[in-house]
């Protein structure tokens, strides 16, 4: 019986499978976050882009809004782009666009949370005055 408690063959593969599966994991999440970063910062670097168009003096906040669209659509896809909105507000006094995107936050690849990713961009309002 003795000699049956100290065999170690076929340890190996067992070994290797458990930390194969944990590495393989590891490398999944890692990835899995880059993804979600690098999707916040396109919502939020569309939504930059649409504040400044809107607060053109020729232009309106539609057009802010169509534009923030029309990026993160391209980029990450349409579904991303489903709930822009737009406002003018005051920011210390001085009259401004804020352009909000709620978004997926992408927790499987690109599917996720609907609507738990929200950005808002300013810019201030220009005037031909």
């Amino acid at each position: 019986m003795g000699g049956l408690a100290a065999d170690e063959s076929g340890a190996s593969p067992v070994e290797f499978v458990l930390v194969g599966t944990l590495l393989t994991l590891l490398t999944l999440a890692v990835l899995q976050f880059g993804l979600a970063v690098y999707v916040r910062n396109v919502v939020h670097d569309a939504a930059v882009e649409g504040a400044f168009h809107a607060a053109l003096a020729d232009t309106t906040l539609a057009d802010g809004v169509e534009r923030t669209r029309t990026i993160v659509a391209r980029t990450v896809g349409p579904e991303y782009a489903a709930d822009v909105s737009a406002r003018e507000t005051e920011v210390l006094g001085q009259p401004t666009v804020e352009i909000s995107v709620r978004a997926p936050l992408p927790l499987i690849g690109l599917l996720g949370a609907p609507r738990m990713l929200e950005v808002s961009a300013y810019a201030p309002l220009e005037s031909l005055d």
